[in-house]
């Protein structure tokens, strides 16, 4: 989106919702269960402060599986080089549902995989999505607390969140991200595809754009690897003051590395005034970026993370037209040592939203 903020609000009721699941058997096609029994309002709030939702010490660290929940038409001109990594935003196209699994009754679909390394136990996992609900058409933010996910191989399971929903009207969209803690489901399936369908986006064209997507993020313990300190934070809220987080009383190892990852709505591919920043008690901040995501323009409607073989998607678009959810690398050197570390980010152009954000970190011995 191109727009500068607005100061349109929605006000919303707060609550807690519960999680749940519809188990069904595995099988080789994904199929929507019955309609599930009637689910209390869905709590809502227009802003949810960033909290650390999950705190560890331990031999390992984080992966994540994501995708996005819709994309422009094939048939319109210039959607193909966009996909492909070209130039464009979400407000440019007429945009329409991504949608993979051959099921008549689910209105979006995509695929992603979860790479756990061998030998790797989930401790703990999250699953986030989120979107605009307000583009061509006004989807119902009621729907907004649920989606079905199928693990690797399994069919689907309606999943409801079990937290706050976050709400808001502005910069003319209708924004929400919702999210449940899904770690039984992907300690007993561990690695391969997971499936995460009819997340509640709208389609079609406005000044807002389209835009919406799904990520599943998943703590894991190896005893291969170092003694990290992982954090999870989260929330939903507009990034135009920046977005700050500490890993306060948790020293960090001097050289240490490890990784960095966030979730965020509606940043547009060269559209700069945005970055990442990670410190350590010290005025130096060091930016982080990579070859997919520039210094300053870290929200660019990408799905990317550290390597040369990344985990596969379907689909696979390198533009995801207004979804972020990215890995950084912490390289060996790159961090002093300390415990007070930082991650801020910041977007200055961009009307967009934050999600959440996450880090492993090598702990000092």
């Amino acid at each position: 989106m191109r727009l500068l903020p607005g100061p349109l609000l929605r006000r919303a009721t707060a609550g807690a919702l519960a999680l749940a699941a519809l188990w069904a058997p595995t099988g080789a096609r994904a199929a929507v269960p019955p309609p599930p029994a009637p689910a209390p309002p869905a709590a809502e709030a227009q802003r949810l402060p960033f909290t650390e939702r999950h705190r560890a010490t331990q031999h390992g660290g984080f992966v994540r599986a994501a995708n996005t929940a819709i994309s422009c038409r094939t048939a319109d001109p210039g959607c193909a080089g966009v996909r492909d990594g070209r130039a464009g935003a979400n407000d440019d196209f007429d945009m329409f549902y991504v949608d993979v699994d051959d099921d008549p009754n689910t209105y979006n679909s995509s695929r992603a995989e979860l790479r756990l390394p061998p030998g790797s136990r989930v401790t703990y996992a999250r699953l986030y999505w989120g979107g605009n609900l307000r583009v061509g058409e006004q989807k119902p933010a009621a729907d907004a607390g649920r989606v079905l996910v199928a693990e690797p191989g399994g069919r689907y399971k309606a999943v409801r969140a079990d937290t706050v929903v976050g709400h808001r009207v502005g910069y003319d969209a209708d924004a929400f991200q919702a999210s449940a803690d899904v770690t039984g489901l992907v300690r007993d399936s561990g690695s391969g595809l997971y499936t995460v369908a009819q997340v509640d986006v709208a389609k079609g064209r406005s000044a807002a754009g389209a835009w919406g997507g799904w990520t599943l993020v998943a703590a894991y313990e190896n005893p291969a690897e170092p003694l990290r300190h992982l954090a999870l934070w989260d929330g939903f809220d507009t990034l135009a003051q920046g977005l700050g987080v500490r890993l306060d009383g948790r020293p960090v190892a001097p050289g240490a590395s490890g990784r960095v990852g966030i979730v965020a709505y509606d940043g547009d591919r060269g559209r700069t005034g945005d970055s990442l920043t990670f410190s350590n008690g010290h005025p130096d901040r060091a930016p982080l970026s990579d070859a997919a995501n520039p210094g300053d323009d870290v929200l660019n409607s990408t799905i990317s993370e550290p390597g040369e073989a990344p985990a596969a998607r379907v689909p696979a678009y390198a533009h995801t037209l207004g979804y972020d959810s990215d890995v950084f690398d912490l390289g060996p050197g790159s961090l002093r040592g300390g415990d007070q570390a930082a991650l801020r980010l910041v977007s200055h152009r961009d009307a967009a939203w934050a999600g959440a954000l996450f880090v492993a970190v090598d702990a000092r011995k």
